[in-house]
């Protein structure tokens, strides 16, 4: 492969130099009878095939030293095909190897302003290409894609994590003080554990000795317990759990909040209206912010935002809910205020999200009640 043409986010230089791993010299192009669009259920906008319509790219000519399989590799991860096209540019007209949607696929009708979608999503493109370009020579494509939606939501962690609460008391001390000096990959599965070797700067102003330390590389996720004001009862979802089983827990079905990793292109905010549609299906009148916390900062980059969720909940009864596509089996339970309590007196609320909701609307409950009778 030598000439390229690359359209939509390919043609940004920082998603380009990601993938092909060195910078490459460009010229601008047209591609005609193809657009810019976005698969159903897609991230990255793609070309497909249109009659009459243009999109605007750029020519690309590998170099010997440029590898041109970690190009194909990355558009394999996206579902793209291959075929020849022509490009008009400036000058004589060239043809060269495109990457575009299936033919067969179904997608949006749209067209995509892929200068709005960098400025809205390129920070999350560049640090899910990162992740993905990881696995170039050791997973093969087709399992990379099947992984795409969590890799995504790390991506979003990532993007997120670049808007820190203020330091009124902890350390200013940021992560550009901190020298990386290894970083491995452990375990690339659905999960993802890292490991780093590297060097902190500590309270006495000295930096510590070189340490290895490991984390799972998790999701954000978007957490929220209904309550209906009026009635004065919550809804609380009970599921099967792996943390529990892998512990040993005899038991190891919980009761929860409603909960979901957020996705790319999402708020926490509106992953918590859509995870209480789908686990429960209610839709919210509203949502008072708890808070946002690590769940377990020595050995997770896992994060959640939890909130309270105002709805009218039916009469007190057992549901089901989940999505069938995600293997999801969840039943609901809908209790009054005292009898969830009631569970956390006893230990049977043993999530730590759900005592910290109650806790926190213990405190606040006066003030909600009030408020939906006016």
């Amino acid at each position: 492969m030598k000439n390229v043409i690359l359209c939509g986010p390919l043609a940004w230089a920082p998603l380009i130099e990601k993938v092909i791993g060195a910078p490459v010299g460009a010229r601008a192009v047209v591609v005609e009878d193809m657009c810019i669009c976005v698969p159903n259920g897609g991230f990255y906008p793609v070309l497909q095939f249109r009659d009459g319509a243009r999109a605007d790219g750029i020519m690309v000519e590998l170099s010997n030293r440029q590898d041109p399989r970690r190009l194909e590799y990355f558009a394999a991860v996206l579902g793209l095909e291959k075929s020849e096209q022509a490009g008009i540019g400036e000058g004589e007209n060239e043809s060269g190897l495109v990457f575009h949607c299936p033919v067969s696929e179904d997608i949006h009708s749209n067209t995509t302003d892929v200068d709005d979608w960098q400025i809205k999503f390129g920070r999350i493109a560049l640090a899910a290409a990162d992740e993905i370009m990881g696995y170039y020579g050791e997973i093969a494509p087709d399992i990379v894609k099947s992984r795409m939606q969590m890799i995504l939501s790390r991506a979003v962690a990532r993007q997120n994590a670049q808007y820190p609460p203020p330091t009124a008391r902890r350390s200013s001390i940021s992560i550009e003080d901190v020298e990386c000096l290894d970083r491995k990959e452990r375990h690339k599965g659905f999960f993802l554990t890292r490991e780093f070797q590297l060097q902190h700067p500590g309270f006495d102003g000295t930096m510590s000795p070189e340490v290895t330390r490991e984390v799972f590389v998790a999701t954000d996720a978007a957490i929220v317990l209904p309550y209906d004001p009026r009635r004065d009862r919550v809804l609380l979802v009970e599921q099967f759990r792996m943390g529990p089983y892998g512990r040993g827990d005899v038991r190891p079905w919980t009761l929860e909040p409603v909960a979901g990793r957020i996705d790319a292109g999402e708020t926490p905010l509106e992953t918590a209206h859509r995870e209480c549609v789908e686990e429960a299906g209610l839709a919210l009148h509203g949502l008072e912010f708890v808070s946002g916390h690590y769940c377990s900062p020595g050995c997770s980059s896992e994060f959640f935002y939890c909130y309270l969720g105002l709805s009218d909940l039916p009469e007190t009864k057992q549901g089901q809910g989940g999505l069938a596509t995600e293997d999801e089996d969840i039943r609901t339970h809908v209790l009054s205020f005292d009898e969830a309590m009631e569970l956390v007196t006893s230990g049977e609320a043993n999530n730590g999200p759900l005592v910290l909701i109650l806790l926190w609307l213990q405190r606040e409950r006066d003030r909600l009640r009030k408020a939906a009778k006016d």
